[in-house]
């Protein structure tokens, strides 16, 4: 019994091992796509430092716009997608995911409120933006889940409904902020309809750090999760604090979230396809299906990113809408068939 759960369990590691490279190599091919399209040969000689055949132009493409841009795309996608698994486990639900529960909108409405104010504050590296998008997005999400606590015997599928209502009250106050701030309007618009083309260096290097303690907090709790799964009674027989624990997965999460929306804007779905898919291929185990998602998050953005970039091109759509168009009838067949297995609500 033992072999063969750790027969699966290495299959399970060379998958994600071969889904890091998918990533890898997509990187690479999304480099020579966009406006301005470079051949794969120019960009190989590029990475190799060769200058034969590469001219000035497109080194500075490559360096100052498409290499952050993808970069950004890649913790994006990773940010949402472990940030996903982690409330799906918090709410014990496959339906969660930052978008549905409000920590996206949550982060909108901080990062609409740092623009407005022009605020201007530095801490551990962290701008006003991504500070302030952090806090929305705690702050939606501890809402959330105080309202679930009103009533002990409130359902996962009645705290969905509740991120659902706060986010539409959240997305009602970012408009209202729009509206009294027109001149500043265009700057949250393009939060809100998800947007990689301001990436710059500066941006993947703010977001890597957010992603990174996100992404760290979740890591370090993949068993707790397993317990958790298990039910309240189960895991606090295995010694899980239920209260610590959540506390310590909502900061993960929304901390994950934060870097997302204040690198990219409000990018919907990822975080609700990529686990499931990940799920499929590697199982519930937490520890296996934290990595798995992310590669299958960082691959979905940059599919997605390249679809923006050249789907109209010489314009761009904004991200958050190629991502919208994929993952609502996605979310719609899942919620279908989960409605009629009559599981919608575990």
């Amino acid at each position: 019994m033992g072999e063969r759960r750790g027969n699966a369990t290495n299959r399970s590691w060379l998958l994600i091992g071969f889904s890091a490279c998918i990533v890898l190599f997509v990187s690479i091919a999304s480099l020579s796509v966009g406006a301005a399209s470079i051949p794969l040969a120019n960009i190989g000689a590029w990475i190799s430092h060769s200058t034969e055949g590469v001219t000035a132009t497109e080194r500075t493409i490559l360096w100052e716009l498409r290499l952050p841009r993808i970069l950004s795309a890649v913790i994006t996608g990773v940010s949402l997608a472990t940030a996903g698994v982690g409330f799906q486990g918090l709410f014990r639900n496959v339906l969660a995911d930052p978008y549905v529960i409000g920590a996206s909108s949550g982060a909108a409405l901080g990062v609409s409120i740092a623009v407005v104010t022009g605020l201007q504050v530095t801490y551990f590296g962290l701008g006003a933006t991504s500070l302030m998008a952090m806090a929305g997005s705690i702050g939606i999400v501890m809402l959330v889940f105080a309202l679930g606590a009103i009533s002990r015997q409130t359902s996962t599928i009645t705290l969905l409904l509740a991120g659902v209502a706060i986010s539409s009250m959240t997305n009602a106050l970012v408009s209202l902020l729009m509206f009294l701030n027109d001149q500043k309007a265009i700057v949250i618009l393009s939060w809100l309809m998800g947007s990689l083309a301001g990436s710059d260096w500066q941006t993947v290097l703010v977001a890597s750090l957010s992603s990174c303690m996100g992404v760290g907090i979740l890591w370090s709790r993949s068993r707790q999760l397993d317990a958790f799964l298990l039910g309240d009674a189960a895991s606090q027989s295995l010694g899980l604090d239920p209260l610590r624990f959540r506390c310590w997965v909502i900061t993960g999460a929304s901390v994950a979230t934060a870097s997302a929306v204040s690198s990219a804007g409000i990018i919907g779905f990822v975080g609700l396809i990529a686990p499931q898919i990940a799920r499929l291929m590697v199982g519930p185990r937490h520890a296996l299906l934290l990595p798995m998602s992310a590669c299958t998050g960082a691959i979905t953005m940059l599919v997605a990113d390249a679809v923006a970039r050249t789907i109209v091109a010489p314009t761009e759509l904004p991200v958050g809408i190629v991502t919208a168009l994929l993952g609502c009838p996605f979310f719609i067949a899942l919620l279908l068939s989960r409605s009629m297995r009559g599981s919608v609500a575990t």
